[in-house]
């Protein structure tokens, strides 16, 4: 068995990768759930619906997120109507959201509920979210010290204010989901996906027993970072690496995931920071991880399989 821990997009591409190199039966992804909100009183569950819809094969590949094919009626009617649209929900995924919402005022779990959708989605690979219990990362803003939820500061605000913090609101009361220990303690490797080290995978380790129980396995756990040649392919996570004290480069990554894992999967671009790495106490490797077409993402899938056994 192979756990993958996983944020959204990056995540969602390097898992369709693994999968062509192993039988999804075998694949377990324990994902981000952070960034969960709730909006026209609907349970919005954003990185797991990344990886679900890419999974599926019925994602957006242009936007990267949402539904290929997607129509927008119900967000141009609420428009009309005055309501908050700055959170886009097309139609197909209001769906999911509405299932969502409605099986959880049932009293099912978010765990039993993603099980659900991604049967209903013909996913194969099992998803976990990190938690049954609601997680919520904050972002503080530089400029006014305001704190907002992920969503307001990534799609509201586009990402684009500095900002001087991150809390996890509901971590210290939280627990992982059921079957996350049990597979942590039981994989054969386990993998941190291209996901931003910060805000995708810091929620993951603010659980309780999360991160023990990925430090207990770092031997056979390996990481792929995100950043290459000092920049992040999507999203802010470089830029939010250097505001929140960090080195923007796979050695800053490495410093942050060295008591987690034991090896670090880096670019050809960042090949001459690779002694810099591995004086963290991580063993580098590097190769392409620059995930441009499912042949790339499987030949990275690979390696690093081959680094963790």
């Amino acid at each position: 068995m192979i756990v993958t821990l996983a944020g959204g997009v990056g995540a969602a591409r390097f898992l369709k990768g693994l999968r062509l190199v192993k039988p999804p039966r075998e694949l377990i992804a324990i994902v981000n759930t952070g960034d969960d909100t709730v909006l026209h009183g609907l349970h919005i569950s954003p990185d797991l619906d990344t990886v679900m819809y890419s999974l599926a094969g019925a994602d957006n590949p242009e936007t990267g997120w949402g539904l290929a094919g997607e129509t927008w009626q119900a967000m141009a009617a609420l428009e009309r109507l005055g309501g908050p649209t700055w959170f886009s929900l097309g139609d197909k995924d209001l769906a999911t959201h509405l299932y969502r919402t409605g099986r959880l005022a049932e009293g099912g779990s978010l765990s039993q509920i993603t099980q659900e959708l991604c049967a209903g989605f013909g996913v194969e690979i099992t998803l976990l979210p990190m938690s049954d219990q609601p997680v919520r990362t904050l972002v503080t803003l530089a400029d006014s010290g305001q704190e907002v939820g992920f969503q307001e500061y990534f799609v509201a605000l586009r990402h684009e204010v500095p900002i001087d913090g991150l809390r996890f609101e509901g971590a210290a009361t939280s627990t992982p989901a059921p079957g996350v220990l049990a597979a942590l303690a039981e994989a054969s490797t386990i993998i941190i996906a291209p996901s931003n080290p910060l805000v995708s995978l810091g929620p993951l380790w603010s659980v309780p027993g999360l991160a023990d129980a990925v430090k207990a396995r770092r031997s056979n756990v390996v990481a792929v970072s995100p950043i290459v040649d000092g920049a992040a392919l999507k999203g802010p996570a470089a830029r939010m690496l250097t505001e929140l004290g960090h080195e923007a480069s796979v050695v800053g990554v490495a410093k942050l995931y060295k008591d987690l894992a034991s090896v670090l999967v880096i670019d050809h671009a960042d090949a001459h920071l690779a002694n810099q790495v591995e004086s963290t106490g991580m063993r580098c490797v590097v190769t392409d991880t620059i995930m441009s077409s499912p042949e790339v993402s499987a030949a990275l899938a690979s390696t690093v399989l081959e680094c963790g056994s």
